[in-house]
């Protein structure tokens, strides 16, 4: 597949879907032990097929699962990885005006790649499912992402205790990551996209003192997780194409980080070797476009203009007029159209219904036909 016929397009989306609720009815039916995994598989299935058709009408062209298997967007990812554990912690993320729950993720050993993860037979089944001209892509949490969940807190202390020497860390994350998209390249995934909360910490100061126990420099946090991304996606085939998104917290419609690109554009833009950042600019915490004049030359950027937290439709002259506005720093051949974030990054999913979630899409759909006709 053409690099240029991939992920990110002019109307595109960032990954997940609000569960619909025979999923969450029979996925609560496994828990209290009523049904099988195998039962619940099949309705999981059934979901995702119909989803995918959705995708389909609604216009898009890739397509994902909605993460309908997973129950958090990052934890089921990390948890399949060799040497990580399910835990829970004192206290879930504080976002603004609600906890989360309290589940993380932390060391039981080494951390290595799993070649039984279950995240391929997730892959296997969308890939199978898809129209030839759809792009299935599979989205999973950043490295940078992976190793600020395992210094949570009292996360930090299972470090310790298998990695006297981090650097030893670093590489073995990097490494299991590496074999990991090489994995799901070899299923015939060609669009990986690296989920990333970690630089949206980095702009809010009181968040990332409150992630990394206050003693971390920020500089120094930047260069780390920088490389950590970096060192999992080189020497990969030139034909899988690597995208970030930037995120800054999603949950049941809260948020948990805010301020402008401003601290991390010239570190994050200016060397983070991906195809595309897909960027929240939904609301002002965000801040302004100008960190933007960062991004390389051969970089695109996916703006996040339309929520995803609320069912109000945005005003369309005013998304195209900010559009417009971005392009006086990335050109508009450069430039795409997306909800900032998805619709449930956890299975709570945010406050809206189904139907107010595909407006929203179909707005997106609209907005760019109207742009880059």
């Amino acid at each position: 597949m053409n690099r240029n016929q991939n992920a990110p397009f002019r109307a595109d989306v960032v990954g997940s879907f609000l569960r619909p609720k025979v999923l969450k009815r029979a996925r609560q039916q496994f828990i209290d032990q009523q049904i099988s995994v195998e039962e619940l598989k099949l309705v999981e299935d059934r979901c995702i097929a119909q989803l995918v058709e959705q995708e389909k009408k609604a216009g898009l062209k890739s397509a994902t699962d909605g993460e309908f298997r997973r129950s958090y967007w990052h934890l089921d990812f990390f948890g399949g990885l060799l040497g990580v554990e399910h835990n829970v912690m004192p206290q879930g993320y504080l976002f603004h005006g609600e906890e989360t729950r309290a589940d993380s993720a932390r060391l039981c050993g080494k951390v290595r790649f799993n070649p039984e993860h279950p995240f391929f037979e997730h892959f296997r089944f969308l890939e199978q499912i898809v129209d030839e001209d759809i792009v299935p892509r599979q989205t999973i949490p950043a490295p940078a992402q992976f190793y600020a969940e395992l210094t949570r807190g009292e996360n930090e202390k299972y470090i310790e205790l298998y990695y006297p020497d981090k650097e030893e860390l670093f590489q073995d994350i990097s490494k299991a990551y590496h074999e990991t998209i090489y994995t799901f390249y070899q299923l015939g995934c060609r669009n990986i996209q690296l989920d990333d909360c970690t630089w949206g910490m980095l702009c809010d100061k009181s968040f990332w003192k409150t992630m990394t126990n206050g003693e971390y420099d920020v500089r120094e946090l930047q260069e780390l997780y920088l490389r950590l991304n970096n060192e999992t996606i080189k020497d990969l085939p030139d034909d899988l194409v690597v995208n970030s998104h930037i995120c800054r917290g999603n949950y049941h419609s809260t948020w948990a980080t805010s301020g402008g690109y401003d601290p991390v554009a010239e570190t994050l833009f200016g060397r983070e070797n991906v195809n595309a950042y897909y960027l929240e600019f939904d609301t002002e915490r965000a801040g302004g476009f100008e960190p933007l004049q960062y991004v390389h030359e051969n970089q695109k950027v996916v703006l996040g203009l339309i929520t995803s937290k609320y069912a109000d439709l945005e005003n369309q002259e005013h998304v195209i007029e900010r559009i417009y506005q971005a392009a006086k720093y990335i050109p508009l051949e450069r430039l795409y159209l997306s909800p900032q974030c998805g619709f449930a990054s956890t299975e709570e999913g945010n406050i809206l219904t189904e139907e107010e979630q595909w407006r929203k899409i179909a707005l997106v759909c609209e907005i760019a036909e109207k742009v880059w006709k």
